[in-house]
């Protein structure tokens, strides 16, 4: 069942608790130098969780009418999925041989969701999302960068492989 929000605190609340969600991992984006940062973040959580309330009125608008229309709000979340991808699929960048972009493309993934549950009014999720996500960037990624690094030196101090011994 819809958690339908009957305030206007409420629904000013869910798009404000997106934008902060989101605006963390923004920073966190921001701060590794990456294209899509800060502000590209608190708008994919806010235009999520705006498309999220915006289906509250329409699915609560509809399910009260007297000619029996049905409403499909997973619709509306199938839609902001797919946006989303789409934002995502423009940061990811091939060049050279190498793609870069594709944690900032799933950051703006996690970003939509984290939108839309906040849309829906359900914090709890929103900032355990946002703490999972931060810990990947950040932890993660530092630790990612050390194993990198210790490979990177092992392929700089080993011979090539297609080197023939002396004999």
């Amino acid at each position: 069942m819809l958690d339908f929000p009957n305030t206007l605190g409420e629904f000013l609340v869910r798009p404000l608790a997106a934008v902060i969600c989101a605006g963390i991992l923004g920073w966190e984006r921001e701060a590794s130098d990456k294209p899509a940062g800060l502000r590209t973040m608190m708008m994919v959580g806010l235009g999520a969780a705006g498309f999220t309330a915006a289906v509250f009125w329409l699915y609560e608008g509809i399910a009260t009418s007297a000619d029996g229309s049905r409403v499909d709000p997973l619709r509306i979340v199938e839609g902001v999925v797919g946006g989303i991808g789409f934002l995502g699929a423009g940061s990811i960048i091939q060049s050279r041989g190498s793609v870069q972009g594709i944690t900032t493309a799933a950051t703006i993934w996690v970003v939509g969701a984290i939108g839309t549950v906040c849309g829906v009014g359900h914090y709890t999720l929103a900032v355990t999302l946002t703490g999972y996500a931060w810990l990947i960037l950040r932890v993660v990624g530092r630790l990612e960068r050390r194993l990198y690094a210790d490979q990177v030196n092992q392929r700089r101090e080993s011979p090539p492989r297609d080197a023939t011994p002396d004999e």
